[in-house]
Order: C-alpha cells, then structure tokens, then sequence
C-alpha cells in the first residue's frame, strides 16, 4: 500500500510538471532566467525602483493573468516596452515554471 501510494503521488507530481512546461510552450526556462537576470532584476531587486520581483512573488496562476494581460508598470505601459515577443515567452516560462505555487519554486538567485 505504501509503495501505491508513493506511485500515485509521483504520477501526480510528474503531471503537474507537464502541466508547468505546457503553460508556456516553446518558451524557455534557462534563456528567461537570463533575459529576467538581464533585463528586468535591475529595477526588480530588492530596494529597486520597480520593487523586488521573483519567481516567488506570484502563483502560476497569477503569472499567467499578468503576461496575458501584457502590461508594466501597474498596467501603465505594454510588456513589448521592455521585451521582444520571443523574451516576454522565455521569461514568463521561467516566471511560472518557478512560482510560488510550482513543484520547483526558486527565487531568481544572484
């Protein structure tokens, strides 16, 4: 019974990763990484003028309503500003592969 249970529970948990990297197909978690580190930690550090942002920050599904929505800036300005389409792909993989409701939550590191 305790090896069924394990079964389930790993079944289960490979779904939900499936359903991660289907969130956002064809984005790319390791370029989002970067191009977040590269062009979005600057103003989303910590005591940054945009404030401190990290994968952590959002659930998945709150990552989803805010690229879907494609706003900045407290809906001010367009996504599109500040990243290219295939960028704005790549982060939001990375963003909502690594929420604070994903089975790999992590912050964005140094």
């Amino acid at each position: 019974m305790v090896v069924s249970k394990w079964i389930k529970t790993a079944v289960i948990a490979a779904g939900l990763s499936s359903m991660v990297i289907a969130v956002v197909a064809g984005g790319s978690e390791t370029k989002g990484k970067f191009f977040y580190k590269k062009d979005c930690k600057t103003c989303h550090a910590k005591g940054g003028a945009g404030g401190e942002v990290t994968p952590l920050t959002k659930t998945q599904a709150q990552w989803k309503a805010y690229f879907q929505a494609g706003k900045h800036n407290k809906g001010k300005e367009d996504l599109s500003k500040y990243l290219t389409p295939d960028k704005i792909q790549d982060v939001q993989t990375f963003l909502t592969a690594h929420a604070s409701d994903s089975p790999q939550p992590e912050t964005c590191g140094g």
